[in-house]
C-alpha cells in the first residue's frame, strides 16, 4: 500500500509499505479521509521520532475484521481513535482520561496517512465510533479536533454569558469560536497575526478580531467594555499570546492553555497578581471517549459547522504540498487528504 512517510515538513514521501495484517480482536479499516493537525507540523514535537506515518484524524471503511470482533461488520463507516484510555486507572476513574498511561503508548499502525491502517484490539474496544450517515468522511475527520475543544470548554467551565478570547485562529481556535457560541458566550474575541485567518474568525462567530500585533490587553477592554474577558483560550504556541493572555483575564476568570510553547520556554507567571485575583491557570490535552461522543453529537446536530472549515484536499501522493500549506498557516483552513486517490 502507499503511505506519506514523514521525515520533515519539508520532506513528506510517497512510499510503499505491506499491508498491515490483523489479529483476532483487530480491524483492518481502509481510510477514506485524513486530517492535516496543526500538530502534525510541529517539527519540535515530530521530527525526533522520524521516519514515521503521521495522521489521526481518520474516517475510513472496514475492510477486514478479526474472528473475535463481534460488534463492527464489513463496510461499516467508521472514526477511528488514535489514542485511547484504561478506563480503569485513578486517572481515567478521576475523568483525566488524557493522562493516562495507556492513552498516551496506544495508536494505530501505521498512521493516518496511509490506505489502510491496522486498529490494535484495546483500540476496536475504546476507539472505534461508527459514523452517521449525516456526516461524510470529511466531515467526520473534525471529530477528534473537536472532541479536544470540547474538553477543553468542559474543563474550562465555560457556561452562558461569560466574554471570551480566543488567541489563534487555526482550526482549534475556530472550533473555539464555534463551540463557544453555541454554548452561549455573550461575547467572543479572536487573535492571530495572519488577515486572512482573522477574517475566517469574524466568519465562524468571532464578534470581534484583534491583530496579534496591537496591544491586545488593551483592544480586548476596549470590546469588553472596559473590563478584562472571563475566559481566555490560547491556541497557539507562540509566548507574546500566553503572556498577553494572563493581561487579559478578568478577575476569578480562567486562562486555558489548550496549546502551549515548546517544551525549553517557560512562561513567566505573576503569581501574586494571579493569587490576588483568584485567577485560574489550567492546561488541557486530547480528548476522552465522553469527548469523542460529543463532538460526533455537535457535528450530526449541525450545531458546529465543519464543512465550510475545509479549504484543501488532495491525493496521498500530494500530501508534501498539504503539509506546506498547514505549516505555512496562511492562506488555508482544513486540508484533508484522501488516501484512496
Amino acid at each position: 500500500m502507499r503511505v506519506a512517510m514523514y521525515y520533515s515538513n519539508d520532506d513528506v514521501r510517497l512510499e510503499e509499505m505491506p499491508i498491515p495484517q490483523i489479529s483476532s480482536g483487530e480491524l483492518l479499516v481502509k481510510v477514506i479521509a485524513s486530517g492535516i493537525c496543526g500538530s502534525d507540523v510541529m517539527e519540535w514535537y515530530r521530527i525526533r521520532k522520524a521516519p514515521l506515518v503521521l495522521g489521526h484524524e481518520i474516517t475510513g471503511e472496514i475492510v477486514e475484521m478479526g474472528k473475535d470482533v463481534k460488534k463492527y461488520k464489513k463496510g461499516d463507516r467508521v472514526f477511528v481513535s488514535h489514542h485511547v484510555p484504561c478506563n480503569t486507572c485513578r486517572y481515567c476513574l478521576s475523568d483525566h482520561q488524557t493522562a493516562c498511561e495507556t492513552l498516551h503508548k496506544t495508536n494505530y499502525d501505521p498512521g493516518g496517512f496511509a490506505e489502510f491502517i491496522r486498529v490494535p484490539q484495546i483500540n476496536v474496544e475504546m476507539g472505534v465510533f461508527l459514523l452517521p450517515e449525516g456526516i461524510s468522511f470529511d466531515e467526520g475527520t473534525f471529530i477528534e479536533p473537536l472532541a479536544c475543544v470540547a474538553r477543553g470548554l468542559r474543563l474550562a467551565n465555560m457556561k452562558p454569558g461569560l466574554s471570551v478570547l480566543i488567541m489563534g485562529s487555526g482550526i482549534s481556535g475556530l472550533l473555539h469560536i464555534q463551540l463557544a457560541k453555541a454554548l452561549g458566550a455573550e461575547r467572543i474575541i479572536a487573535t492571530d497575526m495572519i488577515d486572512y485567518r482573522l477574517r475566517a474568525a469574524k466568519k465562524f462567530g468571532a464578534d470581534a478580531t484583534i491583530h496579534a500585533k496591537e496591544n491586545v490587553p488593551v483592544e480586548v477592554r476596549k470590546m469588553n467594555e472596559g473590563r478584562p474577558v472571563d475566559r481566555v483560550i490560547i491556541c497557539t504556541g507562540a509566548l507574546p499570546a500566553a503572556l498577553q493572555a494572563i493581561q487579559s483575564v478578568d478577575r476569578g476568570g480562567t486562562v486555558l492553555f489548550f496549546a502551549v510553547p515548546e517544551p525549553d520556554v517557560d512562561v513567566p507567571v505573576p503569581m501574586n497578581e494571579l493569587w490576588r485575583n483568584e485567577i485560574t491557570l489550567m492546561t488541557s490535552y486530547g480528548a476522552g471517549p465522553k469527548d469523542i461522543q460529543t463532538a460526533i453529537e455537535l457535528i450530526g446536530s449541525r450545531k458546529i459547522n465543519v464543512k465550510d472549515m475545509i479549504t484543501h484536499k488532495f491525493g496521498l501522493k500530494d500530501t508534501s504540498k498539504g503539509f506546506k500549506l498547514v505549516a505555512d498557516a496562511k492562506e488555508s483552513l482544513k486540508v484533508i487528504i484522501e488516501p484512496q486517490r
